[in-house]
């Protein structure tokens, strides 16, 4: 009624231009919205920078940082919409630090309406299967989901990870470990790279997927990285119909090109040619991502100490690929103490040891002292037997050994934690291993 009064004098009195100055709309509005707030009880200030006070109490903002993120909530006249917002926050298990986290990148988030806005969004992310605190995560590291509408935003894009993916299992995984996932869009990105690998490139969407779903962040890239990218990989002479193309886009995609060059350089430097280097990187595209340190004592070791020469190296490129301190040397010199003993043949080869290949180790000591192998799963009924029994084992058809058992005790050993092995051979059996 106020401001209908108001507008009426100004009109009469022809003041009504000057009325639509800055200035007197905002008293308008003030005295609008405090009608409004006050029929709600919502706290209410007359003072246009109450805000201020309001991110310091209610946030635990410093008054420098209250002062800075207050500037786009100056329009507000009451703390309705501010308090409602907290205390939504709040009861999603949102601490204080990650409300300060939310707030400070997009302040505007307190001017949300909680029921036809945030309430929506956080249900239908229960409603995908995620939980309260995977959604918690993801906004303190990714708020910009609060930003999204649901049916124009994030039912393509969960459509459009779900093709590519697989399931809804896979989406949801990656999402829980990418915050960034919905956030980039599926016109302007996804579906032009798509479109571009499939139908310029000559790749299958179904190889495409192979890598989305170990690296997303690949198909999210703007369309003229990505473009930018294929032109580095063509360089390398790799095909773009070979299989190993879009695991090399993979690996230029994660290292810069300096990077590259300089893995490039470094390898050549020990002897290989560029028809090795090639393909090297042909068998394991992984290669120019990797530090050139790394790399470079890897070489050093494989020639210096295991006695391999580069051109070897570069037909078994995937070694280069093994984390040198956590099982290229552990095993090297496991098997080095297994030829002392006259167990480990000169017709081994250290390449030949397997990584993915678990083996049992059993609580006895043979007649040599050393702690007994065998592999599942042909011998583990025989070994599981109560009779002495003397059978022929082997690993890798290098490492031949003799037993006599009685009732052992059994574990299975990854090869990941050779180290273990090397400890049980100079200790003679289980003893003081954890």
């Amino acid at each position: 009624m106020a401001a209908a009064t108001l507008r009426s004098v100004l009109r009469r009195s022809n003041l009504l231009p000057l009325f639509e100055t800055r200035r007197l709309r905002d008293l308008l509005f003030f005295s609008s919205s405090v009608d409004a707030a006050a029929a709600v009880g919502g706290t209410m200030s007359p003072d246009p920078h109450f805000m201020v006070e309001y991110l310091e109490n209610s946030c635990g903002f410093s008054p420098s940082e209250a002062a800075k993120f207050s500037k786009p909530l100056a329009h507000l006249r009451s703390t309705e919409k501010p308090d409602a917002v907290l205390n939504f926050m709040r009861s999603q298990g949102i601490d204080g630090a990650g409300i300060r986290k939310v707030i400070s990148s997009r302040p505007k988030f307190l001017c949300y309406n909680v029921e036809t806005n945030l309430a929506p969004k956080f249900q239908f992310l229960l409603d995908l299967g995620l939980s309260k605190s995977d959604i918690v995560y993801a906004i303190q590291n990714n708020n910009a989901i609060l930003s999204l509408n649901i049916h124009r935003s994030f039912v393509p894009k969960l459509e459009m990870w779900e093709r590519l993916m697989g399931s809804r299992e896979h989406v949801l995984s990656c999402f829980k470990k990418t915050t960034w996932f919905f956030s980039h869009s599926v016109e302007k990105r996804i579906h032009p790279n798509l479109k571009f690998l499939t139908d310029e490139c000559g790749i299958p969407e179904e190889r495409v997927s192979m890598i989305v779903k170990s690296y997303p962040h690949f198909i999210a890239q703007k369309p003229e990285s990505l473009r930018a990218l294929i032109a580095r990989a063509d360089e390398l002479g790799i095909p773009r119909h070979s299989q190993s193309f879009i695991w090399l886009l993979r690996s230029l995609h994660r290292a810069s090109k300096t990077t590259v060059e300089a893995n490039g350089e470094l390898l050549r430097s020990f002897g290989w040619s560029e028809a090795e280097f090639l393909s090297a990187v042909k068998q394991s595209p992984n290669l120019l991502s990797l530090s050139p340190e790394s790399l470079r004592r890897k070489m050093e070791f494989l020639i210096n100490e295991v006695g391999y020469v580069p051109s070897f190296i570069a037909d078994h490129c995937h070694l280069l690929q093994y984390s040198l301190e956590k099982r290229i040397i552990p095993r090297f010199r496991v098997l080095e103490m297994l030829k002392t003993k006259g167990l480990w043949t000169e017709r081994g080869k250290f390449v030949s040891v397997k990584g993915n290949e678990p083996f049992y180790l059993v609580s006895e000591e043979d007649e040599k002292g050393l702690a007994v192998l065998h592999q599942p799963p042909a011998l583990a009924t025989e070994v599981q037997s109560s009779e002495r029994i003397i059978p022929f084992v082997s690993y890798g058809s290098n490492v031949v050994l003799e037993f006599v058992r009685s009732s052992p005790t059994e574990m299975i050993l990854d090869l990941r934690n050779f180290w273990i092995l090397c400890k049980l051979i100079l200790n003679g059996g289980l003893n003081g291993i954890g």
